[in-house]
């Protein structure tokens, strides 16, 4: 392959000087044909509504003449192409200290190629070290040369264009996608199905598919912002043409796309971006940058790095490598924190480009109307593993009901009482839940609440005999715009926890005066109006009843409506408890004594909430969720149908699914039917004879493969090592040699329609159960978790949040 001009492919200074034709009239790309298809010719102009905005012929002046160039480099990939010599950008720590003086910036936005060559460097490696100081590095630069532009870089980063309750979405499919790679390419579909089934992925098939295309005349570079901003402009593309007008923006995109860019553009659009790095990665990142950002004098020096500090740090001072790593703990810490009070990074960045890290943890962050994440409860097999780890501290054991997690936001305004409702996944779900909404309005005015966050599980109740009814029931209700009149399964709102009361927050206080107040203010209202929803509290037994009370109350929570308990603790205490490892379940033999807190612990996964759920006394304990991600053709019976499932975990280290057994045990025949008819071979966008990502199936190889992107719950015999599945693969010792993790007698329990593919259970969770079995346990083998929170098998695993997994 002839070597490319350099022109096509400028060096990194050039990207940033800002040399662009001041207008440009049109624009003509000419593309190479396919064998069956004459060349094509795509007309652009600068004054198409559609067109993603681009930077201006200005630019920030130049500074001195620089001392030094540091360039990205481009990652290897398959697709064979020679690129101009980059240097690489180092990941050690010293490096953070000499930001470069040569960066020159087009006026609206850094070059979005600074980011793309920024993430082909992470791409190439695992190590989560180098990830984080590869961000660590990218958003310096972009902090400290154009600072508006951070913000969409992380929106970019983070595969979202706005926080989860904005519901803002891109509604870009990936047929979509793929028409406009064939578009701006000239391919055939023929030859473009070829690089599907040779790369896999969207961005290596867009790299491929353009490598030879030249543009007639230079075009101006793509933006950082300007790419986020076509992003937001495809999203609000509604109603009649909506679907072209959102190609036209995504070929002008590829149109503009040069090298790297094309890839995770690509990426970015598919909404995958491969780089192993999830929300407490980008959270780290960001706060490590702002320790190391030069800041003005007046802030204080236990948040930043001086320039005295960075130069000891560059000799190998022990001290002072400790000191930058305390602060840089400090910074994390405060920024996971606040994100979890306000789940937004536009919010993070403003607050800390205001007054840095003493604004930020000054204004608190929790705010009526906009959720937080919530806390979690981490697994038990028995109530002799409740007592166990609890010891002589107080408890109360609650009935866990079979409906949706709510947290419901109510605040009296001038224009009256407002009142919101998000899932555990922060979405506005307030238009589903009219009734619900209609009864804390009632409520907040019969007993004077002005403002509160209560978390609840909202559960289908029977409109006759008031049962309470399954998840499946409460599924069927519309998720928009439901109509009070048009509601046929009442719902019943379960309170269980208080974290806001008339302008106090409550999260500081333990369980036993939440749990108070929740009664204290919000009494059940058992005959609502109607039209509105019954309020309840959840059905309770504290440990001060006795055992034989306790137990019998878990006797009567496994023989009725509910999944089983939720154990909490009532007051703050010592007790056997390992330190919190996010999803990692601790072994009984391996406890030792820590202070619990009964405190409302946000986005964590805590030891003082415990679920007991009537799947956990036999089996492998803790279900899992995982990913249909192909089939084989069914027999006998089953002919004409999919049978069995393949399933997978979610690897968040590669950002791909990877196989772990196939299912076929729990469908109904009306389940088969309707996974037939969703995965027919005839929808290109869902099934297919080829892998739809570069999968890992390890031994697998199904007749058809799906297109992930539905989660559903399982439940197995146990968890075995498998010459066939390559699932958790060297992970914690447990695992050795080729072999893989796998579930043994595998049953459907329901589709988690809550949860996307990357909430899937992770390689390290199947891991950690696997050891912890009771048959692991009883050869005294327990699971052998790095302490090094760098340096874990899974990027994610320490603070994992069920948003993460």
């Amino acid at each position: 392959m002839a070597k490319r001009k350099q022109a096509d492919q400028p060096s990194l200074d050039s990207y940033f000087s800002g040399s662009v034709p001041k207008k440009l009239k049109a624009t003509k790309v000419k593309t190479k044909a396919g064998p069956s298809k004459p060349p094509e010719v795509i007309e652009l102009s600068d004054s198409d509504d559609n067109s993603p905005p681009v930077a201006s012929s200005s630019r920030i002046s130049p500074p001195p003449s620089p001392k030094k160039v540091i360039r990205l480099g481009a990652a290897t990939t398959s697709v064979q192409r020679k690129e101009p010599p980059y240097s690489t950008l180092t990941h050690d720590i010293p490096a953070f200290v000499p930001i470069p003086d040569d960066y020159h910036l087009t006026s609206g936005s850094v070059a979005f190629s600074f980011l793309a060559y920024t993430l082909a460097e992470i791409s190439k490696t695992r190590s989560r070290i180098a990830i984080l100081n590869g961000l660590t590095n990218c958003f310096r630069v972009i902090a400290i040369h154009h600072p508006p532009s951070l913000t969409p870089a992380i929106y970019l980063l983070s595969n979202t264009l706005s926080p989860p309750y904005a519901q803002v979405e891109l509604g870009l499919g990936p047929s979509a996608i793929t028409q406009s790679i064939q578009q701006v390419s000239g391919l055939t579909a023929a030859n473009l199905r070829k690089l599907y089934n040779k790369h896999g992925d969207p961005g290596d098939v867009a790299y491929a598919a353009k490598v030879n295309t030249r543009t007639l005349i230079p075009l101006p570079p793509l933006t950082i912002s300007g790419v986020y901003e076509a992003l937001l402009k495809i999203s609000n593309c509604k109603g009649q043409g909506a679907a072209k007008q959102r190609q036209h923006i995504v070929e002008k995109l590829l149109v503009a796309a040069k090298g790297e860019e094309t890839r995770f553009l690509v990426r970015i659009l598919s909404q995958n971006l491969r780089i192993g790095a999830v929300r407490t990665s980008l959270l780290t990142a960001l706060a490590r940058a702002t320790v190391l950002t030069p800041l003005p004098e007046k802030l204080s020096s236990k948040w930043y790095a001086s320039a005295a500090l960075l130069k000891t740090v560059q000799k190998g001072d022990e001290s002072a490598q400790e000191k930058l790593k305390n602060k840089f703990k400090r910074a994390e810490d405060l920024l996971r924190r606040m994100f979890a009070l306000q789940p937004n990074y536009e919010y993070i960045v403003t607050a800390l480009g205001e007054g840095g890290f003493e604004h930020l943890s000054e204004n608190g962050g929790l705010a009526v109307g906009i959720p937080l994440l919530p806390t979690l409860g981490t697994p038990a097999r028995s109530l002799e593993e409740v007592y166990e780890r609890f010891g002589e501290l107080p408890f109360t054991a609650e009935c866990k009901y079979d409906g949706q997690r709510a947290q419901i936001h109510i605040q009296r305004t001038g224009a009256g009482i407002e009142v919101k409702i998000f899932s555990r996944h922060l979405e506005d779900m307030t238009d589903k839940y009219p009734d619900v909404v209609a009864t804390m309005m009632q409520m907040s005015t019969d007993k004077g609440v002005d403002s509160a966050i209560v978390d609840a599980e909202i559960v289908a109740v029977s409109p006759d005999t008031g049962e309470l009814r399954s998840f499946q029931d409460l599924s069927g209700r519309a998720r928009k715009a439901v109509n009070i009149g048009d509601i046929t399964i009442p719902v019943c709102v379960f309170a269980f926890d208080l974290m806001y009361l008339n302008d106090k927050v409550l999260l500081e206080e333990d369980f036993r005066v939440r749990r108070a107040l929740i009664r204290q203010h919000l009494p059940p209202i058992t005959s609502p109006v109607r039209g509105s929803a019954a309020f309840a509290h959840v059905e309770a037994c504290d440990s001060t009843e006795g055992l034989a009370e306790v137990q019998s109350f878990w006797n009567r929570a496994v023989q009725g409506q509910s999944e089983g308990l939720m154990v909490k603790l009532l007051d703050s205490g010592n007790a056997s408890a390992e330190p919190d490892r996010g999803d990692i379940a601790i072994p009984t033999t391996a406890k030792s004594s820590k202070k619990l807190s009964a405190h409302y612990n946000i986005d964590q996964r805590t030891y003082s909430w415990i679920k007991l759920k009537k799947d956990y006394v036999e089996g492998i304990g803790d279900s899992l969720d995982l990913i249909p991600i192909g089939a084989w053709n069914g027999n006998g019976r089953k002919a004409g149908w999919w049978s069995p499932i393949l399933l997978g975990l979610w690897d968040p280290s590669t950002g791909k699914p990877v196989a772990v057994c196939k299912c076929m045990s729990g469908f109904s025949d009306a389940f088969y039917k309707d996974l037939t008819a969703r995965y027919s071979l005839n929808d290109e966008d869902n099934c297919s004879a080829r892998p739809f990502w570069d999968g890992d199936f390890g031994g697998f190889r199904p007749s058809v493969y799906f297109r992930p992107h539905e989660v559903w719950e399982l439940r197995g015999a146990d968890i075995t090592v498998s010459p066939v599945s390559t699932a958790s693969q060297g992970l914690f010792g447990g695992v050795s040699g080729e072999k893989g993790l796998s579930i043994r007698f595998p049953r459907f329990i329901k589709l988690r329609e809550d949860k996307g593919i990357e909430e899937a259970s992770s390689p390290t969770q199947l891991a950690n159960m696997y050891q912890n079995q009771p048959s692991m346990r009883a050869q005294g083998k327990t699971a052998g978790a790095d302490d090094g929170d760098l340096e874990d098998p899974d990027p994610e695993s320490e603070n994992v949040t069920e948003d993460e997994l």
